[in-house]
């Protein structure tokens, strides 16, 4: 059994993928992007995957959620983890704050680190794939002022110091991760649980569902069109615990809407609203429906 996740190793996935209870006798396998693990899902190189979906601080990450609407039709979501995320700001030697030229992490993790990385004096932002490949990267070049944002197992793994403990700019920094899985041939749209991961894992069965989507349509220029879709929702007293918008890539104004809710597609006013919402859409996709962490 091959689980992917964003590697190498020391990243924060896969600390995710250690803490949230991964069957035993597994493989982890380290890739280099998140696009790329999702895709290995996709094209069958690995059985499941975990990766982040959004965060406490900065948001949604933006390369799951375009992955998993345009580009891994046969991905689904099977289950959901929440891991405390907990920075450190990582040099291969001893430096000051003002010997630090650069700080190198990767983007989402910049940004939840803002407020710590304007106070150094001297710093510039460069990014990185990932957080251990940021720390790798400080710990191959000692001598050049450099520093990264990353955990603890990461500078433990390359040989490197902490200079500062827990510096996201909030002390409760939490990145939601969901668990990927090929969509069950023969299931459709609209079907629950493909690869059965989420009911393997501690504490899944008997959980809540949870369902996650994605929509779009032509009708977006219309006024009104987006509050009727979601007065799908609405009049049938499903709760929706997220949306947001992204571009489709298809012009300026061409917009995907993402939205997570209480409930599971086998539940008939979850069910009927999301069969509404596609009598007004172009698309609609589930993108996963399995137990809330």
């Amino acid at each position: 059994m091959r689980i992917g996740y964003l590697g190498p190793e020391g990243t924060f996935s896969g600390e995710a993928l250690r803490a949230s209870g991964p069957p035993p006798g597994y493989e982890a396998v380290g890739l280099p992007t998140i696009h790329d693990t999702v895709m290995a899902v996709q094209e069958g190189t690995v059985d499941w995957a975990i990766v982040p979906i959004e965060n406490s601080i900065e948001g949604s990450v933006d390369q799951t959620l375009d992955a998993l609407a345009l580009d891994a039709p046969d991905v689904e979501i099977v289950g959901e983890a929440v891991h405390p995320v907990h920075h450190s700001l990582i040099a291969a030697r001893e430096l000051e704050p003002a010997e630090i030229r650069t700080v190198v992490s990767h983007p989402q993790v910049i940004g939840q680190c803002a407020r710590f990385i304007r106070a150094l004096p001297s710093a510039h932002v460069e990014t990185a794939p990932s957080t251990a490949e940021a720390v790798r990267s400080v710990a191959e070049r000692p001598d050049q002022g450099r520093a990264a944002l990353g955990n603890r197992l990461s500078a433990e793994l390359y040989g490197c110091l902490i200079l500062r403990d827990r510096v996201e700019d909030h002390e409760d920094n939490e990145t939601r991760f969901v668990w990927l899985g090929a969509r069950a041939e023969g299931a459709g749209r609209g079907d629950e649980g493909a690869s059965g991961l989420g009911e393997l894992r501690p504490g899944a069965a008997g959980a809540p569902r949870k369902t996650s989507l994605v929509f779009w349509g032509t009708g977006a220029s219309r006024p009104g069109w987006l509050v009727a879709c979601l007065s799908e929702f609405a009049s049938r007293q499903v709760n929706l615990t997220r949306i947001e918008s992204r571009p489709r890539g298809h012009g300026l104004g061409r917009y995907m809407f993402f939205a997570d809710l209480e409930g599971s597609v086998l539940e008939s006013p979850v069910a009927d609203a999301i069969a509404g919402l596609r009598g007004r859409c172009d698309d609609v996709r589930v993108l996963g429906s399995y137990p809330a962490a």
